[in-house]
């Protein structure tokens, strides 16, 4: 028998974390390539150090030209990046850090499977969906990014000036009957100006904005704080500890609440099944769940390179659905044209809409007017309820 009462710890890091960081500036240059062509092929990846990024991997546009022309920009596109995130220390500026550019055009064996509808790796994708929240996403990872993003726009707002851009969270939410209830445990490190700042200096600016975001009553004199747990945190981002694209792929998915299949979504265009198919995954999920048939699903998919059809449709909804699981999977398998192509059409993924997930989550995010986010809409509901 699955336990209903327990504590549950997730994670999250800000913009200004040196991973956070290059998934960042890899999607900034998926997004240009896709902006100049929907169909352009980018597996970008980025590695950040003191006063140092490289950019390397594979890009291709219609014509060699273009292709070279575009790659040119990258320089300017990760100053951009960075500049924007905050960072203005003297190792690790926006204005003087070197840049070191090593993309170039993409395998003809790897296009090749790709360019005939088929997928464009091999390999497991999952999608996950709980009731507990009104966004359909586990708590504890869903709060963590709400604290991190709430003080990002403080920051940036000018409101708290002695913040900087390097930031994680984390949070240990207590459940009961299998509901949420509070937080045993919340920790928070974040980059500040001046060692002159102690650790309760930092509570004091901080906790207003983590009180604002979470759910009322959620913190208790029995909550456990540790702000700062180790005393200053000035030096920071790529300068205290070196960035790669790829490596929060928990933090970027579920808090570990959910299967992962292990692939990173940053720097990868929509015909990388590692994150199209986890957004349309995700997509299936938070759709069964919205229409009732489940408080919590996961749903895996799997494939094969230059194959277009899914291998294999997995659900699992925990002994909470409301039909057999296999009677979901033949439902989510009608609902939906679950090839590469049929997923970037259906969820019209081929537009410059990327870098925004690089931090605070791929999912739980509402969908935005240009596109952004589409795979958070739920408007397979009245399909899969008439499918019944």
């Amino acid at each position: 028998m699955a336990r209903d009462s327990y504590i549950f710890t997730s994670e999250s890091v800000s913009e200004g974390h040196p991973d956070k960081l290059c998934d960042r500036i890899s999607d900034a240059v998926l997004d240009a390539f896709i902006a100049e062509e929907p169909n352009a092929r980018v597996a970008c990846e980025t590695f950040a150090t003191t006063n140092r990024v490289v950019v390397g991997g594979e890009v291709g546009l219609s014509t060699e030209e273009k292709t070279k022309e575009f790659v040119e920009r990258v320089e300017d596109i990760v100053h951009d990046c960075v500049h924007d995130i905050g960072y203005e220390q003297a190792k690790f500026h926006w204005k003087t850090l070197s840049v070191h550019n090593f993309l170039h055009e993409q395998s003809a064996h790897i296009a090749q499977g790709v360019d005939r509808d088929g997928a464009g790796d091999q390999g497991i994708m999952f999608g996950y969906a709980s009731d507990e929240t009104p966004e359909l996403m586990p708590a504890p990872i869903l709060y963590a990014h709400a604290i991190l993003k709430r003080l990002a726009e403080a920051r940036k707002s000018g409101a708290e000036p002695l913040l900087r851009p390097d930031a994680k969270s984390q949070l240990s939410v207590r459940y009961e009957h299998g509901v949420p209830v509070g937080i045993a445990q919340i920790v928070l490190s974040t980059q500040h100006e001046s060692e002159r700042q102690s650790s309760n200096d930092i509570r004091a600016i901080v906790e207003p904005y983590i009180l604002e975001v979470l759910p009322e009553g959620w913190i208790t004199p029995e909550t456990e704080w540790h702000v700062n747990p180790t005393g200053a945190f000035v030096i920071g981002g790529p300068d205290g500890d070196a960035g790669l694209t790829g490596r929060k792929i928990i933090v970027d998915t579920y808090g570990g609440a959910a299967p992962h299949g292990g692939g990173a979504f940053s720097g990868k265009d929509p015909t990388k099944v590692d994150r199209s198919a986890a957004y349309a995954a995700r997509y299936l999920a938070k759709n069964v769940v919205a229409a009732g048939l489940a408080k919590r699903c996961s749903i895996q998919v799997s494939y094969a390179i230059g194959v277009a059809r899914p291998l294999s449709i997995y659900v699992d909804t925990y002994g909470t659905g409301t039909i057999p699981e296999a009677e979901i999977e033949r439902m989510v398998a009608k609902a939906m044209d679950l090839t590469p192509r049929g997923i970037r059409d259906h969820l019209q993924l081929n537009r410059p809409i990327y870098a925004r997930t690089a931090a605070y989550g791929h999912f739980g995010r509402a969908p935005d007017a240009d596109g952004g986010f589409s795979w958070e809409k739920t408007d397979l509901v009245e399909k899969l309820k008439a499918a019944l």
